[in-house]
């Protein structure tokens, strides 16, 4: 749990400080963020690394989707502050983390997370001060994969990490969820009650793209491999593409 606490901490403090800077001290904070995410990587084995550089990859793109193309929601500069990329590696760790911390409890972790999900999806629908129409509908993404999938744990650890700086950083302005959703009209809450389920697509996409990354970093590595050694001590079939002369007959 020591993990956990330390990345919440930083990303609480994060951004708090981004409610105070300019934009040259988002660049700052940005810098920072990434030696922070590359610490807290280094410790983790191959395959979370890669794990890792997929979440940022793929939240990256929905941000600039979600946030500067769409305007589903807005920071407080109206821009990508540079801390977000490697803000959700960070989020991530700290989600596997938990879910790892209470690898024990991994069913009370499971239905915590879909009692959580499901009440702020209700409450969102009835008694919150904004409906929160558009958000209730990814509630259930989330109820299934947490059903479903070998990965529930992971899933609810990364989903009540995020639920909290969702909670957190719209409370003290780091960025704001627009009332309706542009272009479509429906009602949206602030946060979203189905924004943290959303995040679950980065997670899946994390654990089904990071195993076939690796697999074509490593394809390229034995190319290169086989392209370097003298012909005389090339492995039979390290040369895939015949550029090496057979003079065996």
């Amino acid at each position: 749990m020591t993990r956990v606490a330390a990345i919440a901490a930083y990303l609480a403090v994060l951004l708090a400080l981004d409610t105070q800077v300019s934009l040259r001290g988002q660049l700052v904070l940005g810098a920072l963020t990434w030696v922070v995410l590359l610490a807290a990587a280094r410790p983790l084995p191959t395959q979370r690394r890669a794990q890792v550089a997929v979440v940022i990859c793929a939240a990256t793109v929905a941000e600039v989707t979600g946030s500067i193309i769409w305007g589903v929601y807005t920071y407080r500069l109206h821009n990508l502050p540079t801390f977000v990329p490697p803000a959700h590696g960070l989020v991530f760790i700290g989600g596997l983390a938990l879910s790892d911390a209470l690898r024990r409890h991994a069913r009370a972790l499971v239905v915590v997370a879909a009692l959580a999900a499901t009440t702020w999806g209700v409450l969102g629908l009835t008694v919150l001060p904004r409906t929160d129409a558009a958000g209730a509908l990814g509630v259930p993404l989330l109820l299934a994969f947490l059903w479903r999938s070998r990965a529930r744990a992971a899933y609810a650890g990364v989903f009540l990490v995020v639920a909290g700086l969702e909670l957190y950083g719209t409370a003290i302005g780091t960025w704001r969820w627009a009332d309706t959703l542009p272009g479509l009209g429906g009602p949206d809450g602030n946060p979203p009650s189905g924004v943290a389920s959303g995040y679950v697509w980065f997670d899946v996409m994390a654990l089904l793209l990071a195993p076939r990354l690796l697999a074509l970093v490593a394809a390229a590595r034995r190319v290169k491999r086989a392209r370097r050694a003298p012909a005389g001590l090339r492995e039979p079939g390290s040369d895939p593409e015949g550029l090496t002369p057979d003079f065996s007959h």
